[in-house]
């Protein structure tokens, strides 16, 4: 059980601190999958620690696991990046469930237990 339960007004308050966060996680996955970076990185790396494309992974590697640590803090549960599908841990009669909330929605409108996931969405 979560430590913190959002109310269905504190979670959509949080939206847009969502998504900032959802923002750079793409963009420093962009840094870690950057091709020209990860080439340079590996012929570089024996001699000099990597140079500028070892600090374009390194930064997007720590760009990524603080934005991580920021939802974990906040226990937002990112579910799938590229959907921007989160989660927050609510009470709903009584139980612990989720308010489901997906990049592209104005606010949240649904919610599912615990162990349905996003196939067990219902609305508000």
């Amino acid at each position: 059980m979560a430590e913190r339960h959002y109310t269905l007004e504190q979670a959509n308050a949080a939206l847009g601190w969502v998504v900032e966060r959802i923002e750079r996680l793409r963009s420093a996955r962009e840094g870690l999958n950057d091709e020209e970076a990860r080439a340079a990185l590996q012929d570089a790396g024996p001699t000099n620690g990597g140079g500028e494309p070892g600090r374009v992974v390194s930064d997007a590697f720590l760009e990524m696991r603080n934005a991580l640590v920021e939802l974990q803090a906040m226990e937002v549960v990112l579910r799938d990046l590229d959907r921007g599908l989160v989660d927050f841990p609510s009470i709903r009669d009584g139980r612990e469930v989720f308010l489901c909330w997906e990049e592209g929605e104005g606010e949240i409108g649904f919610w599912h237990d615990v162990d349905s996931g996003y196939g067990g969405r219902r609305p508000l």
